[in-house]
């Protein structure tokens, strides 16, 4: 979900922003796990959750140039609620987390800028 809302955003304020998803299920069901390639490739690289961030960070080769960051971490910190325990309510609410961390996170990256579509 947080991969598509991204992507979703970015494309709303016309930035060139390539997103890639892995540890996760994009709309399209496609998923993968991180390569070490991946942070030589990417800017940045958000985890979900505490445990994910854990995880990338101590899979990160030494000499990587991507900065890994807790999603959360551009809005109030927190992780992104799992929705399979809270019904409609619960995807409600992690989606509106999504939407939330991709503009503070496109806003801290590119700068304020206003939706083009």
């Amino acid at each position: 979900m947080g991969h598509a809302v991204l992507e979703h955003e970015a494309k709303k304020r016309g930035l060139p922003v390539e997103v890639d998803s892995a540890y996760s299920v994009p709309i399209d069901h496609r998923a993968r796990a991180v390569e070490s390639a991946d942070f030589k490739k990417f800017d940045y690289i958000l985890a979900s959750d505490g445990a994910n961030l854990s995880n990338l960070k101590s899979m990160a080769p030494k000499d990587s140039t991507a900065t890994i960051m807790l999603f959360g971490s551009f809005d109030d910190g927190k992780p992104i609620a799992d929705p399979y325990y809270g019904g409609i309510n619960g995807f409600e609410k992690a989606y509106d987390q999504c939407v939330r961390y991709s503009n503070g996170f496109l806003d801290q990256v590119f700068g304020k800028k206003e939706s083009v579509l």
